[in-house]
């Protein structure tokens, strides 16, 4: 019977995994009809289930009892046909606990096997056939339910499509094979199409579901510049794309091997029980010995060998395991090892970077202050008409904040910027200057308008100055945006009993106790280079923490590495976060970190559940059978209603999370900038900062 490890049957998917452009359904079925070797699970061989040898046994068994019904015991029809389907049936279990012998194993596959040879000896043909097709159905059923419990993560397999079209000067748009694109190709996708490679837009804009890199329920809209990701699909628009990476390199073929990456690790617990399942089987023969010395009963001796293949037991951690990695898979939530599941539940202290972490790490717009008489949108209009031509990133805050708001923007004319200090322009027959205070009065701005800022540039905003025909007419604050969702994640993960949350930045004291001020952080410590961060998370450590760092995954590599646990966010595309953190968050969603505490907290809790089960239904089996109250057959049956207890309770994973699939992170605009969602015209007022 099948006791290995759902998780090391990911080396057939791995294998699939290098060959987008094969046959799946092919591979499939070799996968069902062949037989694997284990390696360094439990070292021994997989029964091979043939689907029509097990119909065709079941058959002739069932015709046994069919004749026996007709014309009575003793029939030599009836014991003929029972022979020939339990031979039928029993040949793949014999062969798999001959071959484990051979190479000088003793496993639980010889129990099924003395089982169904001490049936068939006994010349109760009609058990052995029973009991064997039993074996057979619970090695299908566990298979198939791994399977479906995985499919999120193989699905991964079919999300790259296998063709692309290809545009090039000589032949215009060709069709490729995907796997044939390079670097610097340019491909056309047209609306429904999924992505073949990682690129960016050249020309055209579409909308893009992202679900399965970053996790985002709602379609992204993008613009030539920005970055597309292979498997991701295209919804509307026709867009060329220039590949930028393909094949095993995009982002999918790295999110792909990290998940495929963490079913081979395994938990402690899952190396102990490897360790000693050598110990297990003798164990048992030994009892099965004991109750015949006893009892001389085949019966029961029978009825224990099949009761004790300890299935459940041994399915307990890793369908737990391969159902919590499809639920944070399908989140957008990576895990390099599945031990980082485990260590989640345990983490009592989180420390965060700034920016880029709990700040979007570009620019907002935070305040429209327009002098007396000017409507704020009539500021903006002026402001972002004016900056249209520059590449500043306050010319896109404004530039977004006036697409958001439905601002139509005026063609600046006389468009001139100076590097660091402001611009010029005209608007609509008028001088505008726009920059710093002292840009203006280098171009004749005389008035005080200093005295108007009620802001304090030393806790992080950035303010721009107006003047139109040489009158200063307002002001603009600006400053990197706080997640909307930061405060809430905090006091979730707060509620779920992290005990300590600390804030380290390498930016100034006051923006970062203004920035801990608003999201809630109690702790934090400013002005911090990367070998400090690393000093205060070894500091915690030493106090007896246990901490997961929370960063960018850029500068906050050496944090990420020092803590317990390194989450790096935002890792969609960025090879440094995916390799730089044990855990990788494909988008910004502050959200994902208590749940990925939830997720951990539920999972120790179903494998608790199921190794409780598993011992006890291996212990009450046992005795039943040894008191005679078990029959073989129906121990066959109770083994495989144990196994799927476990692997339905293990299912109950996959549906984590179900709810955050409706969440579109609330972010601000700065994370989606070509969303409808952000900074509505209700901001153009002159009210204090957002």
């Amino acid at each position: 019977m099948q006791v290995t490890s759902l998780i090391s049957r990911n080396d057939v998917t791995s294998g699939a995994c290098q060959n987008h452009d094969h046959d799946h359904d092919h591979d499939h079925d070799r996968d069902s009809q062949h037989t694997h070797h284990h390696g360094h699970d439990h070292g021994h061989e997989h029964i091979p289930v043939h689907m029509t040898q097990t119909i065709l046994g079941l058959i002739l068994v069932i015709n046994s009892f069919v004749v026996e019904w007709f014309y009575g015991k003793g029939n030599m029809v009836a014991g003929l046909s029972a022979m020939l389907g339990t031979v039928i049936m029993a040949y793949p279990i014999l062969m798999t606990a001959f071959k484990d012998i051979r190479r000088g194993l003793l496993t639980v596959n010889e129990l099924v096997a003395i089982a169904v040879l001490a049936a068939f000896a006994s010349g109760d043909y009609q058990t052995a056939g029973v009991v064997s097709f039993f074996m057979l159905l619970g090695e299908i059923i566990e298979t198939r339910t791994a399977d479906g419990a995985r499919a999120s993560i193989e699905s991964l397999i079919k999300l790259t499509p296998t063709k692309a079209r290809r545009i090039t000067k000589q032949n215009g748009e060709e069709e490729v094979q995907a796997k044939d694109l390079a670097v610097g190709d340019v491909i056309r996708i047209r609306p429904g199409d999924n992505v073949p490679a990682d690129g960016v837009i050249q020309n055209g804009q579409g909308s893009f579901n992202q679900a399965t890199i970053t996790g985002e329920s709602l379609p992204v809209d993008k613009k030539p510049g920005d970055e597309v990701y292979a498997g991701t699909q295209n919804l509307t628009g026709v867009l060329e794309i220039k590949v930028t990476r393909a094949g095993q390199d995009t982002t999918l073929g790295r999110v792909r091997d990290l998940i495929l990456a963490a079913e081979k690790t395994k938990l402690p617990i899952m190396r102990i029980i490897d360790q000693y399942m050598g110990y297990y089987t003798p164990l048992v023969l030994v009892i099965g010995a004991l109750v015949w010395v006893f009892t001389k009963d085949f019966n029961r001796v029978i009825s224990v060998l099949v009761v004790s293949c300890p299935c459940a037991f041994i399915l307990a951690t890793p369908t737990a395991m391969v159902a919590a990695l499809s639920a944070a898979a399908r989140l957008g939530i990576l895990i390099k090892n599945v031990s980082d599941i485990e260590l989640a539940a345990r983490i009592n202290a989180f420390v965060f970077d700034k920016t880029g972490t709990l700040t979007s790490g570009r620019l907002t717009v935070s305040r429209l202050s327009p002098l007396e008489g000017m409507p704020p949108a009539e500021l903006l209009r002026l402001a972002a008409s004016a900056e249209k031509y520059s590449n500043h990133p306050t010319a896109k805050a404004l530039a977004q904040l006036a697409d958001e708001a439905g601002v139509p923007l005026i063609e600046p004319k006389d468009f001139s910027e100076t590097a660091g200090r402001g611009i010029k322009a005209t608007v609509n027959g008028a001088q505008v200057v726009i920059g710093r205070a002292q840009w203006l009065q280098d171009n004749n701005v005389r008035e005080d308008f200093l005295k108007t800022v009620d802001l304090n540039e030393a806790e992080g905003y950035s303010l721009i100055f107006i003047a139109q025909n040489g009158r200063f007419v307002g002001w603009i604050g600006l400053q990197d945006q706080i997640r909307s969702e930061a405060r809430e994640s905090l006091e979730d993960l707060l509620q779920s009993g992290v005990r300590r949350i600390a804030m380290v930045s390498g930016d100034r004291e006051p923006v970062a106790a203004r920035v801990a001020r608003e999201i809630g952080c109690g702790e934090v410590v400013a002005e911090c280079l990367p070998q400090n961060k690393v000093e205060f998370v070894r500091g915690m450590k030493t106090r007896g923490y246990r901490v997961a760092v929370v960063g960018d995954g850029v500068n906050d590599a050496p944090a990420l590495a020092a803590g317990d646990m390194g989450i790096a966010m935002g890792a969609a595309g960025s090879e440094v976060a995916i390799h730089s953190a044990t855990i990788a968050l494909m988008n910004n969603d502050l959200k994902r970190l208590p749940f990925l505490v939830r997720l951990s907290r539920c999972t120790r809790s179903v494998i608790n559940q199921n190794f409780l089960f598993g011992i006890l239904f291996i212990i009450g089996g046992l005795s039943l059978a040894a008191i005679g109250w078990l029959h073989p057959i129906v121990a066959a049956m109770l083994h495989n209603v144990g196994s799927l207890i476990v692997v339905f309770n293990s299912a109950r994973l996959v549906r984590q999370g179900e709810e955050m699939e409706h969440y579109h992170g609330d972010q601000p605009a700065a994370d989606h900038p070509d969303s409808t969602s952000g900074p509505s015209a209700s901001r153009l007022s002159p009210a204090p900062a957002v």
